[in-house]
């Protein structure tokens, strides 16, 4: 059995995605449970996380329905609501008080469009933060680099809330880079609850010579650090579509844990997203 802890569902037409522009245009088109189902089935997937695309709380909501009607596929929805709110507590209540609330796991904001490096550090973010962790809900990081030590000192601040790395951070593979990132998700990762996705990577690389680039060297780095007990698949399909297939995209993740015991390449591909994201008790 096979999870994909990373992946979006969304519809240009009916909501704004302003990060859609330039290069990013040509993902600008629906993408829905159909076809999902038609990439991920075939490739054994049997359960997913669907995340955020838009600082949206409708989209949360509309996310949570599709999960409720997926029949099982979308097991979770990491959603969104503003962390800065004064009643963010209050907002939270309300997306899980809708259809499909019971598929909430956790909460995303799009930090790496964030131009303040220590914005996770801020009073208000911190408020919201914590609400929640009150909750009981994990927190998506989709980070780049330089927002790294901020990360880490949040982990160090706020030992209640669960933290998934999204995308590995975002390395610089296409520039061949290595520092700081590497140092920085060490230290990063050498908090024992934070977790990290195996994913995004093809898409941090040449988008059209991803395969010489190098991605083995960084997927490697990810599993020296964070085991495969604390390490996820994710596709972050349709985006992975710029650079590679859905196939694709699974077939690298399975060269990654190629050198693992079957009960550990089992945790990366499924095990790990269960647990964290609380899984087999959702929508059930």
């Amino acid at each position: 059995m096979i999870v994909d802890a990373h992946h979006h569902l969304w519809d240009p037409g009916r909501r704004d995605y302003p990060w859609m522009t330039g290069d990013l245009e040509v993902l600008r088109r629906p993408r829905g449970l159909d076809d999902l189902l038609a990439v991920a089935g075939p490739a054994g997937v049997r359960a997913t996380v669907v995340v955020q695309a838009t600082s949206s709380e409708e989209e949360t909501a509309d996310l949570l329905r599709q999960a409720a009607a997926s029949d099982g596929l979308v097991s979770a929805v990491v959603g969104w609501v503003d962390l800065t709110a004064p009643d963010v507590a209050e907002r939270i209540d309300a997306v899980r008080s809708g259809e499909g609330g019971e598929r909430l796991a956790g909460i995303r904001h799009q930090v790496q469009d964030e131009p303040d490096p220590e914005w996770l550090l801020r009073g208000d973010v911190r408020r919201g933060l914590e609400a929640v962790a009150a909750a009981g809900l994990a927190y998506d990081l989709l980070l780049l680099p330089p927002h790294l030590p901020a990360a880490r000192r949040l982990a160090d601040d706020l030992d209640g809330l669960a933290l998934v790395v999204d995308h590995g951070a975002k390395p610089p593979i296409a520039a061949g880079g290595w520092e700081p990132w590497s140092s920085d998700l060490a230290a990063l990762a050498a908090h024992e609850r934070v977790h990290c996705k195996l994913s995004g990577l093809v898409t941090e690389a040449r988008w059209d010579d991803w395969r010489g680039a190098g991605i083995e060297r960084y997927a490697s780095r990810l599993l020296e650090l964070f085991g495969p007990a604390r390490l996820m698949f994710g596709s972050d399909w349709p985006v992975c579509t710029l650079a590679a297939s859905y196939a694709e995209v699974l077939d690298l993740a399975r060269g990654a844990l190629a050198g693992l015991g079957d009960g550990e390449r089992d945790a990366v591909l499924a095990g790990t997203a269960r647990r964290f994201y609380g899984l087999d008790g959702r929508g059930r």
